[in-house]
């Protein structure tokens, strides 16, 4: 074996090496990568975990979300004041589902990623590796900020993760990295459930003041420790046709009194009028239109 060949194969073991050993301990992606990629996951499923780059991100422009102006407004300005290394808080966007929640994210994404933003999107069952995730991310303070997004967030009675975000946002020795915010998504303004039993353990001391139940309380607790709580909720009808229009006319398309119609059969048949029921009911439309086009 010659010696150059010799030198490529042990480059190349050299290489293997410190990729099994960035798996085992967890460690996040090369500083490039940061530059080459926006969008990154929590892969849980290799050791203690690690960050992996998003090839292809679902991009959303802003602008297409109709409705539901001032929560969009008022999340984008968060955002740029985090960018900028502005004071900012920590955000729950809770509401129907269909109504942009997650949509949001991905567009202030869009917006704010030229200026160093980068999301890492970690599932609500990794959470209890919340840690470690923010461990991966202490070394890249200078050049990029992140925003650690789980979307559609709930939880269970005793489900892990819980007090692993609870910490994270506020609460653990241990200050979160000043370069990285958290937005959560959820249904649940609180993202656990309520029982009857939890309702039954609220009452009056003898002074009259109310108290919660322990349950209640430490589901008040997670809520409390996101700075912003912003609502996303169903529309009327006016504003529901008006998105069916907007995404109409970006296919070229108006919004005729049949397609008027159609629109809203489909949140009968849907049983919602949300952003999302239009967008849906706008590329069945439009396909349906195309297709007859096509078969001629």
């Amino acid at each position: 074996m010659g010696m150059f060949s010799f030198l490529r194969r042990l480059g190349r073991v050299l290489e293997l090496s410190e990729q099994v050993l960035g798996e085992a301990s967890g460690v996040g992606p090369a500083a490039e990568s940061f530059e080459r990629h926006v969008a990154f996951r929590w892969d849980a499923r290799t050791g203690p975990g690690r960050l992996v780059a998003i090839e292809s991100p679902a991009h959303f422009d802003l602008d297409d979300l109709i409705g539901v102006d001032a929560a969009v407004a008022r999340l984008a300005a968060n955002v740029e004041q985090f960018v900028l290394g502005l004071p900012s808080n920590n955000v729950l966007l809770h509401g129907e589902r269909g109504t942009g929640k997650s949509s949001a994210v991905r567009g202030v994404l869009q917006r704010f990623a030229e200026r160093g933003l980068r999301l890492i999107e970690v599932q609500r069952q990794d959470l209890v590796q919340l840690p470690r995730v923010l461990a991966a991310l202490r070394h890249d303070l200078a050049r990029h900020r992140f925003v650690i997004f789980c979307d559609d967030l709930s939880f269970g009675a005793g489900e892990v993760g819980f007090r692993e975000l609870k910490a994270a946002l506020e609460g653990s020795l241990e200050a979160p990295p000043e370069n990285v915010l958290v937005v959560a998504t959820s249904n649940r303004r609180h993202m656990l459930p309520e029982s009857m039993a939890e309702n039954r353990d609220a009452g009056l001391d003898e002074s009259g003041e109310l108290h919660l139940g322990e349950a209640l309380e430490e589901k008040l607790a997670l809520s409390d420790r996101f700075g912003l709580l912003i609502g996303f909720h169903n529309f009327q009808q006016p504003v529901y046709l008006e998105i069916v229009e907007h995404y109409l006319g970006k296919q070229g398309l108006e919004l005729t009194a049949e397609a008027r119609e159609e629109a809203l059969r489909w949140t009968v048949d849907r049983a919602s009028r949300s952003g999302r029921s239009a967008k849906q009911f706008v590329d069945d439309y439009v396909g349906r239109a195309r297709l007859k086009t096509t078969a001629r």
